[in-house]
């Protein structure tokens, strides 16, 4: 009876075995299946990552001055950052701030051949500019500050500020870019609210109201950052930060660019990283 029973086990896997071989040979599991599209199938832009160019204008604070660490100011610390970011395979950029830069001066180099096949390769652009502006009214007016020529410098600031746009605009319609706002560098010498402060958060809200109105511009806040040198924010000349002082502007920056949006504003392009 134990042989009998035996038999039958290796005969029924015997025959299970033949069927399952002439299924295969046949085809008969996979005969019926549709050929249909795979269903919400979607591939990110940022998928296949693509070398980004960084070209960074403006005056002192985006070219670096008063970083101790020589890591090329908020821009290298960027540059650096967006290593990270989907969508990148590598980072190249080039720098054109400079020390002491003023809004009509940022015109005339943006009117330079050179700098304008820098901005039609640019797929993000940093820029810091106004606070030497506001700077060439304080030292024309030193010892009678008063408030109004702060407001006409202010009227026509905001003109050539339009018109920086426009010209980046006409030469790249689709690059990101991201400026900054000013501080208040005599916060450190009182504690107490003074009118030069209301003077800043009006240039900053021109500054904001103008990359509103460019809907691929992103503004980030510094002023707050600089009230005071509580932190230890400061370079030595008590106007640009150290190196500590560029840390939290970076990541001042990675924060307002992530409110921004920047898959919004790549176009699905870049995002952040995990």
């Amino acid at each position: 009876m134990r042989r009998y029973i035996v038999f039958m086990v290796i005969f029924s896997c015997l025959l299970a075995g033949c069927q399952a071989d002439e299924n295969l040979e046949g085809g008969a599991p996979f005969a019926g299946r549709v050929d249909s599209a795979f269903t919400d199938w979607y591939v990110p832009d940022y998928f296949i990552p693509e070398t980004v160019y960084v070209v960074g204008l403006g005056d002192s604070l985006t070219e670096g001055v008063g970083d101790e660490r020589k890591k090329d100011g908020y821009f290298g610390r960027m540059t650096r950052d967006m290593e990270r970011w989907k969508g990148v395979k590598e980072i190249e950029s080039n720098n054109l701030a400079k020390r002491g830069k003023r809004s009509d001066q940022l015109i005339e180099q943006l009117e330079d051949p050179e700098v304008q096949s820098e901005i039609k390769k640019a797929d993000v652009i940093y820029m810091t500019i106004g606070g030497n502006d506001i700077m060439k009214v304080v030292k024309a007016n030193i010892f009678k500050l008063k408030m109004k020529p702060f407001y006409a410098e202010l009227g026509e600031f905001e003109n050539r500020l339009d018109e920086v746009f426009k010209i980046i605009r006409g030469l790249n319609g689709d690059a990101i870019v991201v400026i900054a706002g000013l501080y208040n560098p005599f916060s450190i010498v009182t504690d107490e609210p003074n009118e030069f402060e209301t003077i800043i958060e009006d240039w900053n809200e021109a500054i904001e109201v103008q990359a509103i109105m460019d809907q691929k511009a992103c503004f980030v806040p510094v002023f707050d950052l600089f009230d005071t040198n509580e932190d230890l924010v400061y370079h030595t000349d008590f106007f640009h930060p150290n190196a500590k002082g560029y840390d939290t502007m970076a990541a001042r920056y990675q924060a307002s660019i992530q409110k921004c949006g920047l898959a919004e504003l790549s176009e699905g392009k870049l995002d952040f990283g995990e």
